[in-house]
């Protein structure tokens, strides 16, 4: 028997190696609905599988995406509406009917990864329901027996009051106590922390003191140095600050995943073309693929490419042009997943 046991351990790292092909190798895209002629869900499910798309993110509960993401094998972030919070942490019975109503029907049809509350409330004046409304959400999953499905939210970089040099993360003093709470909660339950992270409005707002190939993943040197620890990539100084922002609240264990990252391929001029957002989210795949960050070296940062469509209806100038496909589904440009 003992000398089957390291052809064992080959099998399984070997059908774990193959599942995170399969769904895309941690990789996923930001399905919005701010479009007033998107293709029917259906055919966007088809899009998804047919580019080896196993992971997509979607901000709402609309009913119509999720019937088309049925027995997709499509594993599915979700989100509520912003406005639902107060409800969700002031009433269990509200979130249990939320979860009765939108998750129950589809909780044998498809991959939740996880449950949004909210995106990017924190910092701003929800910040302090945002935690109540995750408990309520918890319990409200127990309740159908569905407690494996994980709860978090999605807080964008400027809830850190520092970030460089990366070892230096840190959440702002005023969002620190709902973040220590939140945290806790993430870690007590093993579910992740979900982090929106855009290097491009980094370089966009400070292009003269932000290298273009320190954020476009092409500088083949080491641009910060922090410690022990080199960054030649932007994205990875990112993940790193809130890594350590969160070993800051007692919570270094949870993991980070970028449900939101991109670059505009129109909107801003010379900043702003289809070369530079296919090389920002072709070299960010690789990358991703490839290795962790330099403070998880082999932990595979889970991330989501926004967006999968230009929504016209999203405010005017870059916020429509992040999409990798126009509304009639032919590429913007060409990724491979």
């Amino acid at each position: 028997m003992a000398s089957l046991l390291p052809s064992i351990s080959v099998v399984c790292v070997l059908i774990i190696y193959l599942s995170f092909l399969a769904d895309g190798g941690g990789i996923g895209v930001n399905y919005g609905l701010l479009g007033n002629n998107l293709p029917p869900p259906s055919n966007v499910v088809n899009l998804l599988k047919s580019r080896n798309i196993g992971r997509v993110r979607i901000f709402s509960p609309d009913l119509n995406v999720l019937d088309a993401l049925q027995n997709s094998g499509i594993q599915v972030i979700i989100g509520t509406f912003n406005q639902d919070i107060p409800s969700l942490a002031g009433d269990i019975n509200f979130a249990k009917a939320w979860v009765q109503s939108k998750i129950v029907p589809y909780a044998q049809t498809i991959r939740f990864r996880c449950i949004s509350i909210g995106n990017e409330v924190i910092p701003g004046d929800m910040t302090n329901s945002v935690f109540p409304a995750m408990q309520n959400m918890n319990a409200a999953l127990k309740y159908f027996n569905l407690g494996g499905i994980p709860v978090s939210t999605a807080v964008p970089l400027n809830s850190l009051g520092a970030s460089y040099p990366p070892s230096y993360g840190d959440f702002s003093g005023a969002v620190k106590p709902a973040m220590r709470d939140i945290a806790g909660f993430l870690a007590y339950n093993g579910f992740p922390l979900l982090v929106t992270a855009y290097p491009y409005f980094a370089y966009a707002n400070e292009p003269g003191s932000i290298s273009l190939p320190y954020v476009l993943f092409t500088s083949p040197d080491v641009v910060v140095r922090d410690g022990d620890l080199g960054y030649t990539n932007m994205f990875d100084a990112m993940v790193d600050a809130v890594y350590s922002a969160l070993e800051k609240v007692g919570a270094g264990g949870v993991e980070v995943v970028i449900c939101e990252t991109g670059w505009p391929s129109q909107g801003n001029g010379d900043f702003t073309t289809p070369e530079l957002a296919r090389t920002y989210n072709q070299n960010l795949l690789n990358h991703v693929r490839a290795s962790g960050t330099p403070k998880r070296p082999n932990k595979n940062v889970e991330t989501y490419v926004f967006a999968l469509f230009n929504e016209n209806q999203k405010d005017p100038g870059v916020e429509q042009h992040f999409g990798l496909f126009y509304l009639d589904m032919t590429e913007v440009y060409h990724i491979n997943f």
